[in-house]
């Protein structure tokens, strides 16, 4: 079958899969798992990825949407994309052994809309309504805000003092898109105040550039990861906006023989909630229906690293009512 077909080129996006965040979470969960005997719950998805979710189950891990469903003296762990303040004190006020996974790129994020807050700001949220990290970030930040998802909203928001208003981000949002969005706001209030693109996480910031770039070459693109992770769709969307049809592989079943026919070079991705191991199998697939040259496409190097979550207190310890956010911003490594 394969010397029925042309050859194919395959431009394989560097940065893809799995971010310095992600990596973080997910090693949260292995090390409480390794370092008690006690049940480890985590609420919701640890990361927005079905086989990374099903992994940690088979080790031992009880993924759960409602501190409620959480006994009494469990290990409690909070996802990457963070929680709300309300979920943080009911969390306190219980026997639970709580860990803080939220990723440390949103927790600046966090702080961000708090300082806009306290300093007596209406504060604007650019993101996916109903999304657990938008969420999270409204329910960490006191007085009014509001949520936007697109320019349109941008130009009917009501506010209270055109003078006294701020905007912050969802990290996984498209660089593009959040621009315009940024750009009508400030076209109609002058005086707010905010990042720019800044807190846009940098791994999904590089992994759309990464695809912007294959895109040059590339006449179509396989994006790997869940089609509930939203830097995954973003990567689809910027494919989509430069001009690619763009395919989201959730299972290597997701890849047709027809999605590639006709195309001498394809780009492959993944989002950065995705493993590497999905990217692979996307290879195996094709190479079982076209002769490949793998080329790798890198657009800059990543070598960020978040101090790890301190699990070392769970050994030997019935509970400790604590949410753990200690790593602070400062932690933080990042360098680019």
């Amino acid at each position: 079958m394969i010397q029925d077909h042309p050859p194919l080129t395959v431009l394989l996006a560097a940065p893809r899969s799995f971010c310095a965040g992600v990596e973080r979470a997910i090693r949260a969960v292995e090390d409480a798992l390794d370092r008690t005997g006690r049940p480890v719950y985590v609420r919701h998805e640890i990361v927005h990825n079905g086989r990374v979710v099903e992994d940690l189950k088979r080790k031992g891990a009880i993924f759960v949407e409602d501190l409620a469903e959480i006994p009494d003296g469990a290990v409690a762990i909070f996802s990457a994309h963070g929680v709300s303040r309300a979920v943080e004190r009911e969390a306190a006020g219980r026997s639970l052994s709580v860990l803080d996974a939220t990723c440390p790129l949103v927790r600046r994020v966090h702080l961000e809309g708090q300082r806009h807050s306290k300093a007596g700001r209406e504060v604007i949220v650019i993101g996916h309504r109903g999304h657990v990290e938008i969420e999270g970030t409204t329910g960490q930040i006191d007085g009014t805000v509001h949520v936007i998802e697109s320019v349109a909203e941008a130009l009917t928001i009501p506010v209270l003092n055109p003078e006294r208003i701020a905007y912050i981000t969802q990290t996984t949002l498209s660089v593009d898109d959040t621009r315009e969005i940024i750009a009508a706001l400030k076209k109609r209030f002058p005086a707010i105040q905010g990042p720019d693109v800044k807190t846009i996480c940098y791994a999904t910031q590089n992994r759309q550039m990464a695809v912007r770039v294959i895109a040059r070459r590339a006449e179509r693109i396989i994006v790997c990861g869940a089609r509930n992770s939203s830097n995954t769709n973003r990567l689809c969307e910027v494919a989509v906006n430069e001009g690619r049809q763009a395919l989201l592989m959730q299972d290597p079943k997701d890849l047709t023989l027809s999605f590639i026919d006709g195309a001498a070079v394809i780009g492959l991705t993944a989002g950065a909630s995705a493993p590497e191991d999905l990217v692979q199998e996307a290879l195996a697939q094709l190479a079982q229906w076209r002769r490949l040259t793998v080329e790798e496409v890198r657009v800059t190097h990543e070598d960020a690293e978040f101090a790890p979550v301190d699990v070392s207190r769970l050994e030997g310890k019935a509970s400790i009512p604590k949410v753990d956010t200690s790593f602070g911003i400062d932690s933080m490594l990042i360098s680019q």
